[in-house]
């Protein structure tokens, strides 16, 4: 992101906490999970990032420091100018939510669904938030640091699917 793009930010929300952080030439926005929407919105339209590249999570459960449990990690770019930059937002149990970018880029609407069905976040207004990777019958979040590394003995009533001969 180039310093015209930071100082353009930094005037529009003048009068919010907004944090820049900046490695290995990636700028990083950290922003509030309930104002998230009116950041993704400036930066896709007045900011010309146009492209939602990634939408992940991060969970820092037992991780030394941590304020927050989740971390929302937005990644968009601007096709026009090749910009990127990287939107954090801080969530925490026990019940993390936040508002959904799909009116936004149609393309969030599976990657939300992965947060989800992985983290346990859920996106306020999403039009269709159900499991995308696992069984409707999964009822735990895998990839939260709670989870047991061999599972909790789910695997079993899971369809096992063999290839027929014929």
């Amino acid at each position: 992101m180039t310093e015209a793009t930071q100082k353009k930010i930094e005037e529009r929300f003048r009068n919010d906490s907004v944090t820049f952080t900046s490695f290995r030439g990636c700028t990083r926005v950290e922003w509030s999970a309930q104002r998230i929407i009116e950041l993704l919105s400036y930066l896709k339209l007045q900011c010309g990032f146009d492209m939602l590249v990634d939408i992940t999570a991060a969970d820092y459960l037992e991780y030394p420091g941590a304020r927050d449990r989740y971390s929302l990690i937005y990644c968009l770019a601007s096709t026009a100018t090749s910009e990127r930059i990287v939107v954090k937002v801080s969530l925490n149990d026990p019940d993390p939510v936040v508002s959904s970018a799909v009116p936004l880029w149609n393309g969030a609407n599976w990657l939300e669904r992965e947060v989800y069905d992985m983290f346990g976040i859920r996106f306020e207004g999403h039009p269709d938030l159900r499991r995308i990777l696992l069984p409707d019958e999964f009822t735990a979040f895998p990839l939260r640091k709670d989870y047991p590394l061999r599972g909790r003995g789910e695997r079993h009533n899971f369809p096992v699917l063999t290839r027929t001969e014929s």
